[in-house]
């Protein structure tokens, strides 16, 4: 016996079979296809579970034994739209779908992005929504619209398709803006405006939550007892949270992947002027202060990949550690924008200091800094509100890095601890089955006897940065108008 965890991810979907003492047994993913064109992103709902289901068939022909239970975890705000028979209407939206600009700047006049941030816990008002997906349906298809018998995300419908109940989660609500965080519900204010009924919502459950069985037609195809139960999980980051040993206040999670994001656990909703996003947590009353840095990994994957294509990132690593630390140079990874903590989508990515002398690796060092830059001034505006840590837990692909760890623990002051499991949030997800099942007494048992960690990395050379972090804040604060030209130019053309 044991547990299968589902990893609802935007690039793959990824099922995983874990033991009872959480020994992972298998693997199998699916790759995630999009119809895209100009800042649409489209998938099929039943394409997506029929993958889903057929990655789950793979592993339990291999098992003869049953599982206990299936834990879902994933993204949020992707968006589905079903009829009064459970079958959907559309394609489903992707969180990455950028159309709904318009339906922003249409809920920004009736309700502030400074009020609406006390009640979401968001701070800013993007087409990543769902809210601003709805209402671009029902502007741009009416017959949709009308139709719609209920609006899920993709978790939801992934939940409907094995248990038949239509349930949401409240840890993914947090990324719909049209969820209350105060009153953990439905805003009904938003939802009046929009047009949306409740009875077209799901029911709202608490992270974590059984939900009962697989419908026996499901069981049959996926080769599972009608014995094996569902739970609801909770968002990937959080999952990740649990599967890294981050369960208490006091220590901050740190995730290098696409963006970089920290996440920390907090006991009540903390909605200051610091404007970092707050969401409710994947245990009872519990919230997580949830930073979002788009400019992440995808900064040293674009330098790669325009560059040094003919490098491996091992070979940038190995050349990089060769260099002079910190930097020549300085880059502001900017190159999407930034969010979280200056919310600027003018700013743009800049080297700075180029010389005669520098190549491409001394680039790529610089690419690295500006990454844990950027983590630095986060982990500035957690302080700011009274959240410190004693340590860090890093995960993602950035923490295969010892260079970068390295980095980020020189240039914070922190020391950085790699987990010896590197599907964090799926190990969560079979710590969430096992607690719900009555295997193990509670989540600190689970990670005393199932997280640990694999390097720990100790600031060496911290006093190094200081000035250069005084540089970095000075050369984007003094671009501040540069980029705000640039925006006012491309507007006029």
């Amino acid at each position: 016996m044991g547990f299968l965890t589902i990893d609802l991810g935007t690039t793959n979907i990824k099922v995983i079979a874990f033991s009872d003492n959480f020994r992972q047994l298998a693997v199998e993913s699916a790759k995630v296809l999009y119809k895209h064109q100009d800042n649409r992103f489209e998938f099929s709902p039943e394409e997506y579970y029929d993958h889903l289901s057929a990655a789950i068939y793979r592993i339990t022909l291999s098992f003869k034994e049953h599982f206990h239970q299936i834990i879902l975890t994933g993204q949020a705000e992707s968006l589905v739209v079903v009829d009064a028979d459970g079958h959907s209407l559309r394609p489903g939206i992707s969180w990455m779908d950028a159309r709904s600009d318009y339906e922003c700047e249409q809920i920004k006049q009736v309700f502030s992005e400074k009020s609406a941030y006390q009640i979401t816990g968001q701070p800013v008002n993007t087409p990543t929504w769902p809210i601003t997906k709805i209402l671009w349906l029902k502007k741009h298809e009416p017959e949709v619209w009308t139709k719609a018998a209920k609006f899920m995300l993709l978790k939801d419908y992934i939940l409907y398709r094995l248990t038949g109940k239509t349930v949401g989660e409240l840890s993914i609500y947090n990324f719909t803006y049209y969820f209350d965080i105060q009153k953990k519900d439905y805003w009904d204010d938003m939802l009046s405006w929009a047009g949306i009924n409740r009875r077209q919502l799901p029911e709202l459950v608490e992270p974590c939550s059984n939900i009962g069985r697989l419908t026996e037609i499901v069981s049959r195809q996926l080769g599972l007892g009608r014995e094996t139960t569902v739970n609801v999980g909770t968002l990937d980051h959080f999952a990740g949270m649990i599967g890294t040993g981050n369960i208490e206040e006091g220590i901050i999670s740190e995730s290098t992947g696409t963006v970089v994001s920290l996440a920390t656990l907090i006991r009540r909703p903390l909605l200051s002027e610091a404007g970092l996003p707050c969401h409710y947590g994947p245990f009872p009353d519990t919230y997580v202060l949830l930073p979002v840095c788009e400019s992440g990994g995808v900064s040293l994957e674009w330098f790669k990949e325009n560059m040094a294509a003919d490098l491996t990132y091992q070979e940038i690593d190995r050349m990089v550690g060769k260099r002079r630390n910190p930097a020549d140079l300085i880059f502001l990874p900017y190159l999407t924008g930034t969010n979280s903590p200056d919310y600027n989508a003018g700013a743009k990515g800049v080297f700075y200091g180029i010389r005669l002398q520098h190549d491409r690796i001394d680039m790529a060092l610089a690419v690295m800094e500006g990454v844990a830059y950027l983590l630095q001034r986060n982990l500035d505006a957690l302080a700011t509100i009274g959240v410190q840590a004693a340590k860090i837990i890093t995960s993602g692909g950035g923490s295969k890095s010892d260079v970068w760890c390295q980095i980020k623990a020189d240039l914070t002051g922190f020391s950085f601890a790699v987990p010896d499991q590197s599907e964090a949030a799926s190990l969560g997800c079979a710590l969430i089955g096992a607690v719900s099942e009555g295997i193990i007494q509670d989540f600190q048992q689970g990670v005393r006897q199932a997280v640990s960690m694999k390097k720990e990395f100790l600031p060496v050379n911290h006093t190094n940065y200081t000035d250069k972090l005084r540089l970095y804040q000075a050369l984007y604060d003094s671009l501040l108008p540069v980029f705000a030209l640039d925006v006012m130019l491309k507007r006029r053309s």
